[in-house]
């Protein structure tokens, strides 16, 4: 019905007064079909929703410059894509559109992969023009709103120039937020596996940092030393070896994995990812105890050493005393066994009476050093009790 109709429309024209300027033209006109009042809405719609919003900066290098909008951003986007092109001048949405190779050029400098520009030839109009539209519809997808007979006269329609002109704006401006689009999302993907491969490259270095730990606090914590004075200083300038040579760059690897793996997570909370937790016995909380029982195990060897030293270098004085006095007492002895394994005990009373006195002084002197003796198989048993 057509009240119905009327309330339609009504509708969509109190829409449309909250973005456009609409004067003249009621619901009426268009149910009646009134084909001026309809174009020149059709043409205000097109100019709002297409035209008005494009907007171009004068100075592409300084966003902060005066800018252009609607048909004369739209000119000054045309001329720009367009530079450079033979035979290309664009001053209009007239004229300067007839021969077919501004269309062509603006597809070309967004699209070059597309076709030959230096293929086309200036004067052939209608075929210049075709071979654009065809192009934008087939591989753009931007509809084919003229005909190229339309363009090829003496006057071409502006508002017709315009509106198609606009399309390839809006088709090459998605185009190019598409392109950013995927430029993000394939940031995004390639931090994503950074992370992953930051997190491979953690796992690994950990459990490389946690073996040498814990094979490192094995070996420190044997008491296997060497049964000499010179084996103990070769196990100390070892010990000393580890601490200044080999174990620096294993704390300086500690350090990197810390650092590692606050650089992962970071990464991942600038992603919104969820925060990276190893799994069990490879969190830095392992590092560090694993890191303190080695510290632990180095002191207490270090302690030990010095003792096992002190001790080797005591038993080395005492075997060197013992010695010296088991040369003295086994020269005394032999001396006394010659004495007393000499069977001449005299010829007479006297001599003989001499000899048991001279016995007599040598058993007495003998038990006179029986402490000394003593004292000698005291060291010797010291020493086979620590060896």
């Amino acid at each position: 019905m057509r009240v119905h109709k009327i309330e339609n429309v009504n509708r969509s024209l109190a829409f449309l007064h909250t973005k456009v300027r609409l004067e003249s033209i009621g619901a009426e006109d268009i149910v009646d079909h009134n084909p001026r009042l309809i174009l020149g809405l059709i043409w205000t719609i097109i100019l709002r929703f297409q035209i008005q919003e494009i907007e171009i900066d004068v100075d592409e290098e300084n966003e902060s410059s005066e800018k252009k909008s609607a048909k004369d951003a739209l000119l000054l986007w045309c001329q720009r894509k367009t530079q450079g092109y033979q035979h290309v001048h664009i001053t209009d949405f007239t004229n300067s559109w007839r021969s077919g190779l501004g269309f062509n050029a603006l597809i070309h400098s967004h699209r070059p992969d597309l076709f030959d520009y230096n293929s086309l030839m200036p004067g052939r109009n209608i075929e210049n023009l075709n071979h654009a539209f065809e192009v934008a519809d087939r591989e753009l997808g931007i509809p084919r709103l003229l005909d190229a007979e339309d363009i090829d006269t003496a006057r071409p329609d502006e508002k017709s120039i315009l509106t198609y002109v606009a399309s390839y704006y809006h088709t090459f401006a998605r185009m190019k937020n598409e392109q950013k689009g995927g430029k993000r999302i394939a940031n995004i993907v390639n931090k994503l596996m950074d992370a992953d491969k930051k997190k491979m490259q953690f796992e690994n270095l950990i459990t490389d940092l946690l073996s040498w730990i814990r094979n490192k606090t094995t070996e420190l914590e044997k008491r296997n030393f060497p049964n000499s004075v010179e084996g103990i200083q070769r196990e100390l300038l070892a010990f000393k070896e580890y601490r200044t040579i080999e174990k620096p760059p294993k704390y300086k690897e500690r350090s990197e994995i810390e650092a590692l793996f606050f650089h992962v997570n970071t990464l991942l909370k600038s992603l919104n990812q969820p925060h990276y937790t190893p799994q069990d016995g490879k969190m830095i909380n392992d590092i560090e105890k694993a890191w303190q029982r080695l510290e632990n195990a180095e002191h207490n060897r270090e302690v030990a050493l010095r003792e096992e030293l002190l001790r080797q270098e005591k038993l080395e004085q005492l075997n060197y005393k013992f010695e010296k006095k088991s040369v003295l007492r086994e020269g005394h002895l032999n001396e006394m066994i010659q004495v007393l394994s000499d069977p001449r005990y005299g010829a007479n009373i006297r001599q003989v009476d001499a000899t048991v006195k001279k016995h007599e002084a040598i058993s007495a002197d003998i038990l006179a050093r029986a402490d000394r003796f003593n004292d000698l198989t005291d060291m010797c048993n010291e020493l086979h009790n620590e060896n």
